[in-house]
């Protein structure tokens, strides 16, 4: 393998474009390991952490242990972000760009990127009740039979963690996902299969099966509902990242809807918003 050569600045705003992603594979630098393992890597740490914590409340003798450790996944999924940052500055490195390069260009000039973000917001939320509709109908019945109090799964958590997933959680958690699986796996599996719609099928699957693991429970209808209920939230978002190359609005996009996410389990008015119980 060639040395790696490091990018200078002036090659940042392309880096991460197909046509330099096959440069860098045709040169040895990108293998398969990288995007197969981070691609699946947020799903299998997830799990793992609340297996562990799961074990810590067995050993307290905690009632129900796997189903009150899911109950922190505010907090500690944050821990799954921190390994996939570490997996993706260390392939990013191997390739010779940095991690920032993952995210692209930023046009904040005039507020391009906070626009464009809050278009792909508006257009996010109908795909995203869709979604739900459809996955309730075809999983449960009809959206009559969904538990809502067992879906929205509200924790009852101490007030530093409630604080710490409005404030600190969704921050951290939205950019990393869409550096995870857009910014990084994504590109580097279609430079490597040569198929946009292989790289595209991949990526769409693992994206929304690490759904199911936030918390994970061991029911079927509820990992396939939590799975099928992102697909047209997710095709938007992949296209649109297939068509600006671009990250920045992406986040932008997707931080109000995890700090949605964090309202409605983390605090009681957030249940009450959604079930009206009291």
């Amino acid at each position: 393998m060639p040395p790696v050569r490091e990018i200078t600045s002036s090659d940042t705003t392309s880096v991460n474009l197909p046509c330099q992603i096959q440069k860098r594979v045709a040169a040895g630098r990108i293998s398969w390991i990288g995007p197969l393992l981070l691609v699946t890597a947020r799903s299998a740490l997830w799990l793992a952490l609340q297996s562990l914590l799961a074990l810590i409340f067995l050993a307290l003798h905690r009632p129900h242990p796997m189903q009150a450790a899911g109950q922190w996944w505010p907090v500690y999924a944050n821990l799954g972000d921190l390994g996939c940052l570490l997996g993706m500055k260390y392939f990013t490195r191997k390739e010779g760009i940095r991690l920032r390069d993952l995210i692209g260009p930023i046009r904040m000039r005039w507020g391009r990127d906070l626009w464009l973000g809050l278009g792909i917001l508006v257009l996010a939320y109908p795909c995203a009740m869709a979604g739900s509709y459809l996955a309730q109908v075809l999983v449960y019945g009809s959206p009559a039979k969904t538990p809502v109090a067992f879906i929205l799964q509200a924790h009852a958590l101490p007030l530093w963690a409630t604080v710490y997933s409005l404030s600190v959680w969704w921050v951290i958690q939205s950019a990393t996902e869409e550096m995870t699986y857009q910014g990084y796996v994504l590109p580097r599996l279609e430079a490597l299969t040569g198929r946009t719609w292989i790289a595209f099928s991949i990526v769409l699957f693992w994206w929304s099966a690490q759904h199911c693991m936030f918390p994970f429970i061991p029911d079927w209808r509820f990992v396939a509902y939590r799975s099928l209920m992102m697909v047209p939230i997710l095709v938007l978002c992949m296209a649109i990242y297939l068509r600006i190359r671009r990250l920045s609005p992406l986040i932008i996009a997707h931080w109000p809807m995890d700090l949605g996410v964090a309202i409605m389990t983390g605090t009681h008015i957030g249940v009450v918003m959604m079930t009206g119980i009291h």
